[in-house]
């Protein structure tokens, strides 16, 4: 494991586990659920915010900090941290996700993906080599490795063909990012929905050695039964002393069911896409805050929660701000959904060094499915 990285499991409960991972710029407590701060922002969040929900860790993108501003100016002055105001943990994705969601702008090779940018049609290639380097100008902290992550449903042939195309880039990446002090380096494993494919996958990421491994190539289009068939035996098949990372995922009923499967990290961005379009995430589901029954509702969002938003603001009030379109909205519930995102992380830590994560799952899914509180 890369000096001044280490990871620890204090506590195991079934197959999840709880524990921490160390890094220079300060301690990731695991099962961690990291916010997504695609352009060197969490939308509609200052970072002390992000913080103050009990984030530990957020999550850069390659490709979109690549186009713009670009990595080398981000180097000049200063680093990613230092540009966003973020002196925690950062990982950065590879630009691996954008080979497969941007399809349509891309011709892949075996040195790599040229891309055509999303916002002026200019020429890019990335490649294990060049996602190392853009990385290391960023300064992230966990850095991922290059892959390719083909969207599902698909045959076995073309998972294959990809899954090893992916390994072949893991070992270039490997070899490119080099010795770097505090600075770790995660394989991603590949696979589809095949057992086989997954475990090959894992295998050839065991050989070449990384310290951490994700789990990639799912919340694609699968589906939730799908993805729980995977993390059933996947995970199981990475090493038990490294992080268990599951790109990409997900709601709080996704979460709950791959910690539950041995899952230690995961990202999304829904809890603040869904601020931005009226959604909120609360222990008895989502609540539609466009809807008309809100708008002379004097009550919290959840009464039960302790953010600011919760604390100072009523239901009727962020129906009011939304359908007004005040920038306000989107900041308070984005604010309320990653704190809710992050309570659930802290109770789910709880729960596995308690041993007790069985009866947290059971209340939580009786509490999902009573639905959103009724209006008064």
């Amino acid at each position: 494991m890369a000096q001044g990285f280490g990871f620890t499991v204090s506590g195991r409960d079934g197959r999840a586990r709880t524990g921490e991972i160390h890094t220079p710029r300060g301690t990731i407590r695991t099962p961690a659920f990291m916010p997504v701060g695609t352009a060197a922002t969490v939308k509609a969040m200052l970072p002390e915010s992000v913080r103050a929900t009990g984030a530990d860790i957020l999550l850069g993108n390659t490709y979109h900090l690549m186009l713009r501003p670009g990595a080398e100016r981000i180097a000049r002055l200063g680093g990613l941290h230092r540009f966003m105001n973020w002196q925690r943990p950062i990982l950065t994705d590879s630009g691996g996700f954008q080979v497969m969601s941007l399809s349509g702008l891309r011709r892949l090779t075996e040195e790599g993906v040229t891309f055509a940018s999303h916002i002026d049609g200019s020429k890019h290639l990335l490649s294990p080599e060049r996602s190392m380097e853009i990385q290391r100008l960023l300064g992230s902290d966990i850095v991922m490795c290059f892959d390719e992550c083909p969207a599902l449903p698909a045959t076995d042939a073309a998972v294959a063909k990809s899954m090893r195309l992916s390994m072949r880039w893991a070992q270039r990446s490997r070899d490119a990012f080099g010795d770097r002090r505090g600075h770790a380096l995660f394989g991603i494993m590949q696979g589809g929905t095949n057992r086989e494919l997954r475990e090959e996958s894992a295998r050839a990421l065991t050989d070449i050695g990384f310290d951490g491994y994700a789990v990639g190539g799912l919340a694609v289009g699968e589906g939730q039964e799908a993805m729980f068939s995977v993390l059933d035996y996947a995970p199981g098949f990475l090493p038990e002393d490294r992080p268990r990372y599951l790109m990409g995922v997900g709601k709080p009923d996704d979460i709950v069911g791959a910690v539950e499967r041995g899952i230690d990290m995961m990202d999304c961005v829904l809890p603040s896409r869904s601020g931005r379009t009226g959604q909120a995430w609360t222990r008895r589901g989502q609540v539609n805050i466009k809807n008309a029954r809100h708008q002379d509702d004097p009550r919290p969002l959840d009464e039960s929660c302790t953010c600011p938003t919760c604390a100072g603001y009523s239901r009727a009030y962020l129906h009011h701000v939304f359908r007004a379109g005040e920038i306000i909205s989107s900041m308070l519930l984005t604010w309320h959904n990653l704190h809710y995102f992050q309570e659930l992380m802290q109770d789910l830590r709880v729960a596995i060094a308690e041993g007790r994560l069985g009866d947290f799952v059971a209340r939580f899914r009786a509490e999902q499915a009573e639905g959103d509180i009724q209006a008064l």
